[in-house]
């Protein structure tokens, strides 16, 4: 996280953001607000085991995942130099910087799709793929049940997750793993695809290998992503 913090402290100093005209206000979304109403049904944010934070900055909207969710607002500059101890404390500070960084006209796809959205990208991600890694063995890190779906019948394929309930589950044969498996998933692969909820639990650093591609996935890295110059796919993202 010392990287990100220094990557959006420089971009605070070129773009000149004054903290006195910068009130954060951080809030949980609905899963209706948060997805819309999609076809399915199985959704983390629709279980309840985490909930999407959203950040407004000056009427741009930066959103994050988060196990750890609660209301919060606070000037720019102490959620940017607060000690981010917990998945709460990062939730808050990723989403702000995702709403910083909307609200510069850095970065788009900044809030998560809705309704359709989410078929619609299960659509492309196969040829996504295919097009910019080829036939790759994949290793996904983090529950997408639609990513799940059609990444198993095209590709050799694992996947882990953190959610207890999760763990053991069958999704077209292939069985979601413990996060114990990790570093094994890790040396099998060709290709990592990481959820964006990484930079909101801290785990994301065990995922960028320097021997092999990581692509993450959603809105919860957006800006991340941006400011560590990294992969991601997210095509629907408003």
């Amino acid at each position: 996280m010392k990287r990100l913090k220094e990557a959006i402290v420089r971009v605070i100093n070129e773009h000149k953001i004054k903290d006195d005209i910068v009130r954060i206000k951080a809030k949980i979304l609905s899963p209706e607000e948060a997805i819309g109403n999609p076809e399915h049904n199985d959704y983390p944010v629709q279980k309840g085991v985490e909930r999407m934070m959203q950040a407004d900055f000056n009427g741009s909207y930066g959103v994050a995942f988060t196990d750890m969710f609660g209301d919060y607002e606070g000037s720019f500059y102490e959620i940017i130099n607060m000690e981010l101890k917990n998945n709460f404390n990062r939730a808050v500070f990723i989403s702000t910087i995702n709403a910083a960084l909307n609200y510069l006209g850095l970065i788009d796809k900044a809030c998560h799709c809705k309704d359709e959205g989410p078929v619609n990208c299960q659509k492309k991600i196969v040829g996504f793929i295919k097009d910019n890694f080829g036939n790759p063995k994949i290793f996904q890190a983090g529950l997408q049940p639609r990513f799940v779906e059609v990444l198993s019948k095209e590709f050799e394929f694992r996947v882990t997750d953190m959610d207890k309930d999760n763990i053991g589950k069958r999704i077209n044969g292939v069985i979601i793993e413990s996060p114990e498996n990790v570093a094994t998933n890790i040396k099998w692969c060709d290709l990592i695809f990481a959820t964006g909820s990484t930079f909101t639990n801290g785990t994301f650093g065990q995922f960028m290998v320097n021997s092999k591609p990581t692509l993450f996935y959603g809105v919860t890295c957006s800006g991340a992503v941006y400011l560590l110059d990294l992969k991601r796919y997210c095509p629907e993202g408003l």
